[in-house]
């Protein structure tokens, strides 16, 4: 009989570990927070979540495919001061959804320009997108140098309180998110990305075009960096510059607990979603349990420590057995 070990586990099922780590999170929420799972609680929940779910799946496309992206918190900004500024608290609906259309374009061209310069230009890709973080934040400043518009109350309602069949609206995102995910993997282009993270050169010396994958990941990220920002300002019903600033940290830490490996080409997008929600439990029990706020930055930083240690913690351990 064959014999298990963890980094086989871990290679076969990358969110393996997530699964572990969320089942553990939900346990001792549900201790502290007994009407967790009470459909307004859970529907609140949810709707804090959705924004940096959405943020991390662009994040692990782009860690898939071999590279990282630092200006994705700077993105969500631009967009939130954007309809903050524009569409307002006496907005209309109808100009709510037009300038969704316009933040979407931006959050793709964002994209494209750290696709551009990563995948073109083969510029680093954490050096590069670290710069055009200060980018999108200085025009984030500039639309909005201090906080406050907001968008009608109407469309923020309709993001917190909207339950199809009785379950947050959360969950439907997720699985579309999920369905597509599983689509794309099936098809030229996802075969193309683990090629690329796996090993660029390889791939390039076998046709795969490397450099249209590379950009196309950015692209992607930016235009979920774009749906984040949407969804934050829904959620917020108010404008700020610093929003994203955050967020950037905490979708990579999520995609990490995804099990979806920073050199790339290793892991998917069902593991880093359940990274986000266990980090958005993780900050639930650091308030219930009323623990002083810093503590939440070193349990991220631990938790990326056991992802990135476990693995190789366990192998030794074995080798000397």
């Amino acid at each position: 009989m064959k014999r298990i070990t963890w980094s086989g586990l871990m290679s076969r099922y990358p969110a393996f570990f997530a699964l572990i780590l969320l089942t553990f999170a939900v346990i001792v929420n549900f201790i502290l927070q007994p009407n967790m799972f009470a459909e307004d609680t859970l529907n609140s929940n949810m709707r804090v979540f959705l924004p940096i779910i959405l943020l991390t799946v662009g994040q692990a496309i782009v860690i898939l495919g071999g590279g990282i992206d630092i200006s994705v918190g700077a993105i969500v900004s631009i967009v939130n001061a954007i309809l903050a500024t524009r569409v307002g608290l006496e907005g209309s609906s109808g100009a709510m959804w037009q300038y969704v259309a316009v933040c979407l374009a931006i959050g793709a061209l964002a994209g494209a320009i750290n696709g551009y310069f990563v995948a073109y230009l083969r510029l680093q890709p954490i050096i590069t997108t670290y710069a055009t973080s200060f980018l999108y934040a200085g025009i984030a400043l500039f639309i909005l140098p201090n906080p406050g518009g907001g968008i009608p109350a109407i469309i923020a309602n309709l993001y917190r309180n909207t339950t199809p069949l009785g379950l947050p609206a959360a969950f439907f995102v997720i699985a579309i998110i999920l369905g597509l995910w599983f689509f794309i993997r099936s098809t030229r282009f996802g075969n193309y990305l683990y090629a690329v993270g796996g090993k660029a050169q390889a791939a390039y010396e076998t046709a795969v075009p490397v450099t249209w994958v590379q950009f196309s990941t950015y692209v992607i990220s930016g235009l979920m960096a774009a749906l984040s920002g949407i969804a934050i300002t829904m959620l917020s019903g108010s404008g700020n510059a610093e929003i994203g600033a955050a967020m950037t940290l905490n979708s990579i830490t999520a995609v990490v607990i995804g099990g979806t490996a920073l050199s790339g080409g290793v892991g998917g997008v069902a593991g880093p979603v359940m990274g986000a929600i266990t980090l958005g439990i993780f900050q639930n029990i650091v308030s219930f349990a009323q623990i002083n706020t810093w503590w939440e930055t070193l349990v991220k930083a631990l938790i990326i420590v056991a992802a990135l240690a476990t693995p190789g913690i366990i192998n030794l351990f074995r080798r000397r057995t």
